[in-house]
């Protein structure tokens, strides 16, 4: 497919010298030119600057800008053409890691650079889109740290909020686009100007996600529908190729603008002028097998109807690469990309390494890194046993329960003296966020929570709760509650009873881990023979399909209209996607971090003894065939120990290809 971007021939000089084939007179007799042109993205890197995992206290060369940096200057320096490049970053940038939380708790003030833009500002980026990740700390905060990037910020679907119901009105908060004049050599070494034009995109979900802190300051709109609105005015003043930059990851579901759509990325290939779409936000590769079935994609070219696209992965993980090659010919007014090539290039290939890290950009955050190591190692407490969250996904956890048990706790104490909330029963969700990668890979024990008992401090409260979520409490009927749960048991594939193969138990890509709450509280089964009852944004899909079974709370059924108080963060709270979350259902929002909570807790309760409850499990499947449901560990004593301690259900089958140990879980 041959994609079109409309240019003004430029003559440009050469010294005294008039370029070759370049009339001043007449811009239509231009020489036939060809160009090739890189264009290289980083995304999600959550302020994994350093090739280093905080939570384990030890090096890691599988994440870190720092080794993504080798990429950039490797792929730079294969260009016959040095400056045919450009290099963006997609957003979630200064939250997600230690590092990020070191910088946030210690504040930010005037002349102090974010260690993420000490090292950026040593690679010579051309532009950023921002993240959902970026509003977590506040517009001011937030400001406080872009301002010492050396390179400028897009965003065209946040809007300043008036206060009025008038949509023709409204003004962007950020600049939607960026046209970047841009110097590149042909393959014969002539010199032209192109106009490179980049437009930024967020999921407009952060005005749930972050509420509290956007509520009244800024609105979102739908994300292709801000680029139908300004792709043709960027074409208009100049634009010869339009990059989509989209904190975005891929949904094929119809296209209805008024959902705006948090993955809306397949839609910015219909959008006409749209000539390159660079991806973020769902931490996956593209591309790649994850994306085979996905309709109107070409894996192997790397395109989304046509269109070239790359998504490189999260923490710093992989570099996106996209070459295109740009013909220009006498008598058109328009450059034709006539060819592209797509990659999303990793820093380890086969458990090897296949870049060092960056030393200029290792040295230029030493201090920061070793603030960061510092505050990890404050104390708060000891614990009597492991939390590992190797087995979150098959049976109750140790590291769950102690984030359920520290939210509960807080929930029960605030609502003392509130005559319309004391007396309701308060439960707990929570949900494991490491478990296995979001592509499926569960080899590395840095894809898990991994606390030993012993000693507790900061890196180990951090490593039971990723995010730097605020506590919020939702008050939900019985038939909510239900169906909070039901979205969440569709964590799991569906069990065949009739097969005796081995069967995959859980859905890592198509659901991710961070959906699947334990609700703790209440006693439930999952049945996992029955299909899943919803999508993993809680739209039924199989409406007579109902998983959770023997739904009580002390020892009585739950009843439709019955009510509860559940303890829960601001992303599910806010986000009103599953049953019983929402602004009409908040009843407590609390300005303090569940990590806080979590710290706070341990700090009171030492030594903490974190045994999970069982109030979750599967429901016995009954069946003549021996079934054979599989989960998947890291090929280490650590996970291997722990499986044969705390399910003596599982039965090791292999060590497979990936490393992994597989096992099968006995649920007969």
């Amino acid at each position: 497919m041959r994609h079109f971007v409309r240019i003004l021939p430029l003559c440009v000089m050469a010294g005294a010298a008039l370029l070759s084939g370049c009339n001043s007179d007449d811009d239509s007799t231009a020489s036939e030119a060809t160009v090739d042109l890189r264009l290289m993205e980083t995304t999600d890197i959550h302020s994994n600057v350093m090739d280093y995992n905080y939570y384990s206290d030890v090096p890691d060369p599988q994440i870190g800008l720092v080794r993504t940096a080798s990429l950039i200057r490797q792929a730079r320096a294969e260009l016959s053409e040095p400056g045919n490049y450009v290099l963006v970053d997609n957003g979630d940038l200064i939250q997600g890691s230690p590092m990020g939380d070191w910088r946030q708790a210690a504040g930010l003030a005037p002349g102090e650079v974010h260690p993420v833009y000490k090292a950026m500002n040593l690679l010579d980026y051309t532009v950023a889109n921002y993240g959902n990740h970026e509003f977590n700390y506040g517009l001011d905060y937030l400001a406080e740290s872009v301002n010492d990037a050396d390179f400028p910020y897009i965003s065209a679907n946040i809007f300043k909020d008036d206060g009025d119901d008038n949509p023709d009105n409204d003004e962007p908060y950020f600049s939607p686009y960026k046209l970047v004049d841009k110097t590149v050599q042909d393959r014969d070494g002539n010199v032209h100007e192109l106009t490179i034009g980049f437009i930024g995109f967020v999921p407009p979900q952060i005005m749930q996600w972050d509420k509290s802190n956007l509520q009244g300051h800024v609105i979102t709109k739908d994300i292709r529908a801000m680029a139908e609105r300004y792709v043709p005015q960027m074409k208009a003043e100049g634009a010869d190729v339009v990059v989509a930059i989209a904190h975005s990851g891929i949904s094929t579901k119809p296209y209805d603008p008024a959902a705006k759509t948090e993955n809306s990325s397949w839609y910015l290939a219909d959008v006409p002028g749209i000539d390159v779409i660079m991806m973020g936000h769902s931490h996956l590769v593209f591309p790649s097998d994850t994306f085979a079935d996905t309709p109107d994609v070409d894996v192997d070219k790397g395109t989304i109807k046509g269109v070239p696209a790359v998504m490189p992965g999260y923490w710093g993980d992989h570099l996106g690469v996209i070459d295109l090659t740009l013909d220009y010919r006498a008598g058109d007014d328009a450059w034709t990309i006539t060819d592209s090539q797509v990659a999303a290039r990793p820093v380890m290939v086969d458990g090897q390494s296949v870049v060092e890290a960056d030393s200029t950009i290792t040295a230029a955050v030493a201090s920061d890194h070793q603030a960061t190591l510092d505050y990890m190692s404050t104390p708060i407490g000891s614990s009597t046993d492991d939390m590992f969250s190797f087995l979150a996904l098959v049976k109750d956890d140790a590291s769950i329960q102690i984030v359920s048990d520290a939210q509960k706790a807080y929930v029960e104490d605030l609502i003392q003296g509130d005559v319309n909330l004391q007396d309701l029963p308060v439960l707990s969700a929570a949900a494991p966020f490491k478990a296995c990668d979001r592509n499926g890979d569960c080899s590395d024990e840095g894809s898990f929570t991994t606390v030993p008992a012993g000693e507790l401090t900061l890196r180990n409260a951090a490593d039971l709760y990723l995010y730097p979520n605020t506590l919020v409490a939702v008050k939900v009927t019985g038939d909510e509650l239900r169906g909070w749960l039901e979205c969440s048991a569709s964590q799991f594939y569906q069990i065949d009873t009739g097969s005796s193969a081995p069967q995959e138990l859980v859905n890592y890509t198509g659901f991710p881990t961070y959906n699947f709450d334990v609700i703790d509280g209440v006693t439930y089964e999952i049945d996992v023979t029955q299909p899943p009852r919803d999508d993993r944004d809680c739209n039924v899909i199989n409406d007579g399909a109902h998983r959770i079974q023997n739904l009580q709370y002390q020892g009585a059924a739950v009843t439709s209209d019955q009510e509860f108080i559940v303890a829960t963060n601001n992303y599910r709270a806010n986000g009103g996607v599953f049953p019983g979350t929402g602004s009409d259902h908040i009843v407590i929002n609390s300005p303090d971090a569940n990590r806080t909570i979590l710290a706070d807790y341990i700090r009171n309760n030492s030594p903490v003894t974190p045994t999970a409850d069982g109030n979750w499990s599967f429901a016995t499947i009954s069946s003549g065939t021996s079934v054979k449901p599989i989960f998947r560990v890291p090929n280490t004593n650590r996970a291997l120990n722990f499986v044969a301690d705390k399910a003596p259900n599982a039965t090791f089958l292999e060590v497979n290809a990936n490393d992994e140990r597989v096992y099968e879980l006995n649920l007969q």
